[in-house]
């Protein structure tokens, strides 16, 4: 299981002039994720699970101080890399956990046959199962959208242009790659900042973006609005 410490999360709403601007400058102090390959983007596609009484929705539209949520995400379309992740917020901090899965263990679970999941070695799927079975989470929609990410070693501070966000209507194949999709924000530009425990000066003068206001937008919840 990857695990990782809590971190600082702030996200807010730019225009694409301000996208322009604003990458144009981290380009010149920041490098692309070695994940993007040569076109400085990925897609990703996450399956997102909720309870009956939609518990992850509802905490965090109430702004619930202690809370997380389980995904199965992917990226570029490939299911040869799934990881099973659960990001939780606490005093404001975010941390996220994550643990491979197959796509053959991933339908499994999509389709409900969880009884393997106990045995399987993995602490965050055997979390997963417990969740399931006594919580009755269950898949809910699928959120996408494509990122463009850049990084900056000093103070591990990853900066993202999040755009595109699209849903699946009633879908939680997580490889159902055809699915029809629909937009929920177009022309909209997420940018979210994450760093540990200092943000550098010179990443805070070049994020200072004019009249934008930081916010508490949920990907999950601007899809869960679709199903």
């Amino acid at each position: 299981m990857n695990e990782r410490k809590f971190r600082h999360e702030y996200k807010y709403f730019i225009t694409y002039s301000d996208y322009l601007a604003l990458s144009s400058r981290l380009s010149a102090v920041a490098m692309h994720d070695t994940h993007t390959g040569g076109s400085g983007e990925y897609n990703i596609r996450s399956l997102y699970f909720d309870n009956l009484y939609d518990s992850a929705l509802k905490d965090k539209i109430n702004g619930v101080n202690n809370r997380g949520k389980f995904r199965i995400r992917c990226y570029n379309y490939d299911d040869s890399f799934v990881r099973l992740e659960k990001k939780s917020k606490i005093n404001g901090l975010c941390n996220k956990i994550s643990a491979p899965l197959t796509r053959g263990e991933t339908e499994r679970i999509i389709n409900g046959d969880i009884a393997w999941m106990p045995e399987s070695g993995r602490a965050l799927v055997v979390e997963l199962y417990s969740k399931m079975k006594a919580g009755l989470l269950k898949p809910k929609v699928i959120v996408e959208y494509t990122r463009e990410p850049y990084v900056f070693r000093a103070g591990n501070v990853r900066i993202t242009f999040d755009y595109n966000l699209r849903t699946g209507l009633k879908c939680t194949d997580l490889f159902d790659f055809a699915a029809p999709l629909v937009s929920t924000n177009a022309g909209e530009i997420l940018v979210e900042i994450k760093y540990d425990e200092f943000l550098p000066d010179i990443i805070r003068d070049i994020a200072q973006i004019n009249n934008r206001q930081c916010g508490a937008f949920s990907k999950y919840g601007a899809c869960r609005m679709y199903g």
